[in-house]
């Protein structure tokens, strides 16, 4: 007779489903594990039979073969420890098999039958949920992976609390939604002295999810002002915190007994490679870009970065997803995220201060502020010159609205959106309006349209800058609470996009 446990192998955010099959037949006493398993994989045999022998049970004298199917596609991981043991147990007839048959079950066993956590129980709840069976999974990983309304989850500390529960001696309880709690505004905008144009920037940028660059001084305070940006945002609503934490969870980032709210700040340093960022490595794991899905990504010293991994940044930003291309498989990662990227203007930093001028102006300028390509530096909707604070405005009493008032105002905002795109499948803020949707909520006013006609011509506006403006533009008026586009709201949209940086 053959045993069948179920459990899931990850490709990308997906969960596909995998049953392991055990069969224990006459022969030489040998344990074959098959089905394409990685190394880790491979290993459970080990450590499933040590874990069987702290229980004092001990495999027969025959040839025990363990197959994971599909046979032809990659099993990695350590979560296969636990539905194979369950799968050696039912064939050895200690739990019933039509129990498990019912199951999906992930976890890694310790020597001593302790159920480890492991990475991507939400993606693995989504899986169960969908063919109807209950979701087995380590204690430690049950409150996360129970945000699946739709599962039925229990979460087992030891192996033997398993085998209890399927032969109904002591029947696990179910898990119950965790939720981490961040602490509200630790960090206020009013911190920030001065830059009350970068502040405005910044809750523009919040309300309609508009990448922002901020071009400075060292000191002015970017770091400062992006620090301060989750402050000012709106928790991830249910569908949103769903779909980052599955992203978080195959990243192995889950680890504090549940999902958070909080929409994730991500901040590489300028020398991470090709695969941090964008994703990829030998799993094909979620890179930066995606991690900070429904969040922000925070690059400092932006023109650091490799000019291989800023262009690469072109496509994900428009399309809001990035492929992770393998020989066996394509892998799709959502990555719709808020880029803040902060830059000096020259190599030195002081391009732009009379009181310490570059030695190599405007050369050093260009030189370094030319490793953005155009069309990259054309995707920022809002360019901001944070000029230098001086030691007198320090010494001024705080000034501006807190991170509280700003979030208020970015929060309605956002409702206002969220009401107009309600029936547009894809479209939730601004930022992601296009086309025929575009033209419907933004079209400005006849004063407002010749305004932008003008600006386009005297800058050379792309197609792209217009109706980024456009969008820019809506967001403003979102902010004061108009149904319309008027002329002072393309007038501050347009601004954004003059600099004495780079234009396009």
């Amino acid at each position: 007779m053959i045993a069948r446990a179920y459990t899931v192998a990850f490709e990308g955010v997906e969960a596909r489903h995998v049953e392991v099959q055990c069969a224990v037949t006459p022969g030489v006493p040998a344990f074959s594990l098959v089905g394409l398993p990685d190394k880790a994989v491979s290993e459970a045999r080990d450590r499933v039979r040590t874990a069987l022998t702290s229980m004092a049970i001990a495999l027969p004298s025959k040839w025990i073969t363990v197959n994971l199917s599909p046979a032809d596609m990659p099993k990695e991981g350590s979560h296969f420890d636990l539905p194979i043991a369950l799968a050696l147990l039912a064939a050895l007839e200690i739990i019933p098999k039509d129990a498990i048959e019912g199951t999906t079950s992930l976890g890694e066993l310790s020597l001593d039958g302790t159920i480890m956590p492991v990475i991507g129980a939400l993606p693995a709840a989504m899986a169960a949920a969908e063919e109807d069976r209950t979701l087995l999974c380590p204690k430690a990983s049950g409150a996360e992976a129970a945000w699946v309304g739709a599962a039925h989850v229990i979460g087992a500390a030891t192996l033997a609390d398993v085998v209890r529960h399927f032969t109904g001696q002591s029947p696990l309880t179910p898990a119950e939604p965790g939720e981490v709690i961040a602490p509200a505004f630790a960090r206020d905008l009013r911190d920030v002295k001065g830059q009350e144009r970068a502040k405005r920037a910044l809750e523009i940028a919040a309300a309609g999810r508009h990448h922002l660059m901020l071009i400075g001084t060292p000191g002015s305070g970017k770091s400062m002002l992006a620090a301060r940006l989750p402050e000012i945002l709106p928790p991830l609503d249910p569908r949103e915190a769903l779909e980052t934490s599955m992203i978080h969870s195959l990243a192995g980032l889950l680890t504090e007994g549940g999902i958070s709210r909080s929409r994730p700040f991500r901040e590489p340093h300028h020398t991470a490679s090709m695969a941090a960022i964008v994703g990829g490595g030998r799993r094909a794991s979620p890179g930066e870009i995606s991690l900070a899905h429904n969040g922000v990504l925070f690059m400092d010293e932006f023109p650091e970065f490799s000019r291989t991994v800023l262009e690469t940044l072109r496509q994900p930003i428009e399309s809001g997803e990035v492929m992770i291309a393998r020989a066996n498989a394509h892998v799709t990662y959502p990555c719709r995220f808020m880029l803040i990227a902060a830059a000096n203007p020259c190599k030195c930093g002081y391009l732009s201060e009379p009181a310490r001028a570059c030695s190599r102006a405007p050369v050093c300028g260009d030189d370094y502020m030319g490793r953005i390509s155009g069309p990259l530096m054309d995707r920022f909707d809002l360019r901001v010159e944070v000029p230098p604070v001086s030691f007198a405005d320090l010494d001024l009493p705080a000034s501006g609205d807190s991170s509280a008032e700003v979030a208020a105002r970015v929060a309605g905002a956002q409702a206002l959106q969220a009401n107009r795109y309600a029936d547009m499948p894809g479209t939730r803020l601004n930022s992601d309006a296009e086309g025929g949707i575009l033209s419907d909520v933004a079209t400005p006013d006849a004063e407002g349209r010749d305004l932008l006609t003008r600006m386009s011509e005297r800058f050379g506006l792309s197609a792209r800058g217009y109706h980024r403006v456009l969008r820019v533009a809506r967001t403003i008026a979102d902010l004061d609470g108009s149904d319309t586009v008027r002329r002072p709201h393309v007038a501050e949209a347009a601004s954004y996009r003059i600099t004495s940086a780079k234009e396009t």
